[in-house]
């Protein structure tokens, strides 16, 4: 596979961005890394045998004259607003930014009106809606005829969360910053929300505006759903999307099992899913996407985001009810 465009630029040289390089490398795609520090420009050297830029996005835009066309944004939580920004103020029209996009609404709406100012698409790196397990569902969706109803649970877990080196201020958002990798994939499958009641309840240390969250409502696509978290117990993510036909378990997200009518048995459902084993799971046809097709109704732009984020996120972390 191979693209002819000018080199991306991967902004950041972390985890993640060592993901998005083994998937660039394997689809031919020329990219300069731009990372901060000499630590982790080592540690991507050493997994990708590409040596990045050190001294940050802003020193390397400095030093250039030339807008990149195409750039991958994959830093830290609190730095993707600022570092989207900066790319769309350079002139960089065509932007995949990790999600959710930026810390909270405000950061998000900043960078959906500097993209329609600018006229450039930004697009959110939602990678589970390109899950060989998402591909396959939505295709025995259409088959059955369409969603009848759908629960999705987007319990995190508490402990790890509350001792883990990640800032205050992104564990005060968790619920848009990791949260809506469920929310997002199950309004995806079941339709967006045309109606919906929420409650929420509790608090923790780390997130005090609540720690329980539950809600249903009516999806565009006439589909009933509910939800569910407590993150205050234990639990594990997981999507339940019912047809006339047959119910579809995502749990985990990666693998798709069914149950069909008058059985109780739960039988997994196999995929073509080598790129999913591969490579981080959803990050290659995500990355294909975006490279190839900039249409594919799967992205999701960042004034979508903006749009959800203000209707459907905020709903579901602050709704306060009473249990």
């Amino acid at each position: 596979m191979s693209h002819n465009l000018n080199p991306i630029l991967l902004v950041g040289a972390g985890r993640m961005a060592i993901e998005y390089a083994k998937v660039l490398q394997k689809q031919k795609v020329p990219f300069i890394c731009v990372g901060r520090s000499a630590s982790t420009a080592e540690a991507f050297e050493k997994q990708t045998g590409v040596s990045p830029k050190t001294g940050g996005l802003t020193r390397f835009l400095n030093e250039k004259n030339w807008p990149p066309s195409r750039a991958i944004v994959c830093v830290n939580v609190e730095e993707l607003c600022t570092s989207t920004l900066a790319l769309l103020n350079y002139g960089c029209t065509n932007i995949l930014v990790e999600k959710p996009g930026g810390l909270h609404l405000e950061e998000i709406e900043k960078v959906a009106c500097e993209a329609q100012l600018k006229k450039a698409n930004v697009y959110v790196a939602y990678n589970r809606r390109f899950y060989a397990s998402t591909k396959k569902a939505k295709s025995l969706i259409e088959e059955d005829g369409g969603v009848e109803s759908f629960h999705f649970e987007f319990t995190e877990l508490s402990s790890r969360i509350s001792t883990s080196p990640l800032s205050p201020k992104v564990k005060e958002n968790w619920l848009l910053a990791n949260s809506t990798h469920v929310i997002d994939l199950a309004f995806h499958l079941g339709g967006e929300p045309k109606k919906m009641i929420s409650f929420s309840h509790g608090g923790t240390t780390w997130h005090p505006v609540a720690s329980v969250f539950t809600g249903a409502g009516l999806s565009e696509k006439n589909a009933l759903f509910s939800y569910h978290a407590n993150w205050n117990t234990a639990g594990r993510w997981g999507i339940e999307v019912m047809t006339k036909k047959r119910h579809l378990v995502f749990r985990p997200l990666e693998q798709l099992h069914e149950l069909k009518p008058e059985t109780f048995s739960l039988k997994k459902i196999p995929l073509h899913d080598q790129w999913d084993q591969d490579y981080k799971p959803g990050l290659f046809s995500l990355v294909e996407a975006y490279l190839s097709s900039p249409k594919n109704k799967a992205l999701v732009s960042i004034e979508d985001q903006y749009r959800k984020t203000l209707s459907w996120y905020e709903q579901i972390k602050y709704t306060k009810g009473t249990i």
